[in-house]
């Protein structure tokens, strides 16, 4: 693979390679390396390809994770404030 490093040092390289070696990019790219690549004679930077993480922040809760599987019955004479929801009152 023919990767440079000429813009700002990040690793880059032409679309054409791009094409042609996409299955080792990727491989790259799957051990955390970052890959720009450029584009025409003046080879300017258009995209880069990142390794993909998972944004979903650890130890939050998915919200309605117990639909269908729980049952929560209000009473008809249920009521609360928008100040008690809150936990201001």
């Amino acid at each position: 693979m023919n990767l440079s490093d000429d813009h700002a040092g990040m690793k880059t390289l032409p679309v054409g390679e791009l094409k042609a070696k996409f299955s080792e990019i990727l491989d790259s790219v799957q051990h955390g390396e970052r890959i720009g690549i450029v584009y025409g004679k003046k080879k300017k930077p258009i995209a880069m390809i990142v390794p993909f993480v998972d944004e979903k922040p650890e130890g939050m809760r998915k919200l309605g994770i117990l639909e269908g599987k729980a049952k929560v019955h209000f009473k008809a004479d249920f009521e609360m404030t928008t100040e008690e929801l809150a936990g201001t009152e």
